[in-house]
């Protein structure tokens, strides 16, 4: 995918002066960069000091180690798998090679590289994952839990390997700062899990290669920030690398000045991107998560290295996990709002962790937990060690008493209800900053759940670059449990990462206390002069799920779609569909009563246009089962669904 030149115009509009003279300069710089790369500094007497406490490896579960250390010989025998591209050459990988599309990027300036064009690079996502370089913390972390050289001695292979093929400035791991960033953190964690190795102070600290990259990426870093309208994870990672680095890595005349500039730009960033609820301002749960981890691994290396950190960056973590124990359902699932990526901020587990679970754990350990939360079931690696790099947290500061249903600031609500029914409602802004680049034309969506099987679904992402009408499909209005007007989207889009109009919605009304219902209602002015508005309400005696969508307004066509979780079997018979399904085993069921003044068809697998989706991961996509109904809404129409779990086949509970 290549920009166009109104692409260009529409993403200069939703840019302030600020941000353009910023760019400016960086565009400035990087001509100028591209004239040769500056030598580093000399360093002297270079020593690794922030290692782990002595207990920290013995405080790790036997079953954790035992799955960190199946998922690292799976590795030396190079295999892995990414975005759903499963791979056999991870023994020793190309770097620049894309297996999706057999395509190999060029070795050209990092910045005259087109890394959004998959016919001239390839699949960009498929050729930087394996450079974050995490699944080298992952055998790290098997040499420091085992003992055994064959995983200090892969990773090092790999390193010099990497540095090797990727000299500063050169190609498209040069290119974006989340992936430096994100590099950076791997590194120091590489280094400091090896540090029992006898090779480990030649492949770092006494390597002036090591060395050369290392202050590269910082200076990088320090280069090129993440500005305005971009300023969102980007920017948390980008500050979480630089601070991990000069931390751990503080070898440079630089180093205390990236450091101090790093803890500022750390704790901005973080109260920029969170709302005081806790909750993630680009209202995507899956960059919640890899905040909340970049976040808690840059809290580990200042507490170890002795920097201080500001009191509100802890304050925003411990936030985002009270926030995190308040949205999961009774399986430890987040909402699917928004893009996702499955970016993760720090990897020291094998397969079968899960990373949900994990987070509330180091929350727990570093936070302390709250009567209200979820019980975390399992074990990981990650959460003993990072607990004992963080100090205490001892200020005294007020926590929900109890587990918060309703987040106005986010306008995400929660409604609970008997045999584990979990609701999602989206009443919130379309998404963060001006371009909003990671939100979905979802206003006004809802996800359901029982006992964690999705039932009513957030279809998810799929892909970013590359396929423009699948990317266009996962975040349009169709592509949500919302109504349609006129075949168009709430918000406008103005590329795959840009949004140029927002709709803007308003809660109306929250009632979660109830002993006999759950109720919420909201509304968006995307379709001015029609208006939506949808009340949402979880009946407890009844166990039903009632959704009330009321179009006002023109005369407008309108499409209404439900779309169904993956594990689910839909026989629609009219206006009335019999939802089935397993769990644990055992069959389920419930029925979807659908509004009879529309026409209801099922849709499953369709291409042409996309319809039918569900994607379980980045890169990946299955079919599932989606129920539209089209009509016409004259004047103030209304549109009942109920969905009921009082049938038999639903049992109480999990």
């Amino acid at each position: 995918m290549t920009m166009s030149a109104g692409w260009y115009l529409r993403r200069l509009s939703r840019m302030g002066p600020r941000e353009v003279g910023g760019r400016a300069a960086d565009a400035v710089r990087r001509r100028r960069w591209r004239s040769g790369v500056p030598g580093r500094p000399p360093v002297t007497g270079a020593r690794f000091t922030a290692v782990l406490p002595a207990d920290a490896l013995g405080a790790v579960a036997p079953d954790a180690v035992k799955r960190l250390v199946a998922e690292a010989d799976r590795l030396m025998a190079g295999q892995a798998e990414y975005f759903g591209v499963a791979r056999d050459d991870m023994a020793g990988p190309d770097w620049q090679f894309d297996p999706r599309t057999g395509r190999r990027a060029p070795l050209g300036y990092a910045f005259d590289v087109p890394y959004r064009d998959e016919g001239a690079v390839g699949d960009i996502k498929q050729i930087w994952e394996p450079s974050r370089h995490q699944y080298l913390t992952v055998l790290a972390a098997a040499y420091a839990l085992t003992g055994n050289d064959r995983y200090a001695e892969r990773v090092a292979a790999h390193l010099r390997s990497w540095w090797e093929a990727n000299p500063p400035l050169r190609g498209v791991h040069w290119v974006s700062g989340i992936e430096l960033g994100i590099r950076l953190v791997s590194w120091v964690w590489v280094r400091r899990l090896l540090d029992g190795w006898a090779g480990a102070p030649a492949l770092f600290e006494e390597n002036p290669v090591a060395l050369d990259q290392i202050w590269h990426h910082q200076r990088w870093l320090a280069a090129f920030p993440s500005r305005g309208s971009s300023a969102n994870n980007h920017a948390v990672a980008e500050a979480a690398g630089q601070l991990a680095a000069s931390c751990a890595f503080d070898w440079f005349p630089y180093s205390p000045r990236w450091r101090a500039d790093a803890l500022r730009d750390l704790d901005r960033h973080l109260r920029a991107n969170t709302f005081l609820s806790g909750l993630n301002r680009e209202l995507a749960s899956e960059y919640h998560g890899l905040v909340l981890e970049l976040g808690l691994a840059a809290l580990a290396e200042a507490d170890a290295a002795g920097a201080e950190v500001p009191a509100t960056a802890r304050l925003v973590l411990l936030r985002m996990t009270d926030a995190l124990a308040a949205v999961v359902d009774n399986r430890l699932r987040p909402p699917r709002q928004g893009d996702a990526d499955d970016g993760h901020g720090l990897v020291v587990d094998g397969a079968g962790t899960d990373r949900w679970g994990s987070l509330l754990a180091t929350g727990e350990a570093v936070f302390g937990r709250l009567d209200w939360w979820p019980r975390v079931p399992g074990t990981d690696v990650r959460t003993p060690l990072l607990a004992s790099l963080v100090r205490p947290y001892g200020t005294a500061v007020a926590r929900p008493v109890s587990r918060p249903a309703h987040f106005a600031d986010a306008g995400l609500t929660v409604l609970r209800g008997p045999g584990e029914i979990w609701c999602r409602c989206d009443g919130g802004p379309h998404g963060f900053l001006s371009i909003a680049a990671h939100a979905h034309a979802d206003a006004l969506s809802v996800e359901v759940r029982h006992d964690g099987v999705d039932v009513l679904a957030d279809p998810g992402t799929y892909c970013y670059h590359g396929e423009p009408r699948w990317r266009s499909y996962f975040r349009s209005t169709l592509g949500h449990n919302t109504l349609e007007a006129d075949g168009r989207d709430q918000s406008l889009s103005g590329g795959p990462f840009l949004w140029t109009r927002h709709a803007r919605t308003q809660v109306l009304a929250v009632d979660t206390s109830g002993t006999r219902s759950a109720r919420w209602c909201a509304e968006h002015d995307g379709y001015l002069p029609l208006t939506h508005r949808r009340q949402v309400e979880v009946v407890h005696d009844s166990r039903e799920v009632r959704v009330v969508d009321t179009v006002g307004g023109d005369r407008r066509e309108v499409r209404l779609a439900f779309h169904l979780g993956p594990a689910v079997t839909a026989e629609l018979d009219g206006h009335r569909a019999l939802l089935t399904w397993e769990r644990d085993g055992e069959p389920r069921s419930a029925t979807l009563d659908l509004p009879a003044g529309l026409a209801w068809r099922a849709h499953r697998g369709e291409s042409d246009p996309p319809l039918g989706w569900y994607s379980p991961g980045f890169g990946r996509k299955e079919p599932s089962t989606t129920l539209v109904g089209s009509g016409r809404a004259d004047g103030t129409a209304e549109f009942t669904t109920v969905l009921g779990f009082g049938g038999q086949g639903v049992r109480d509970g999990s």
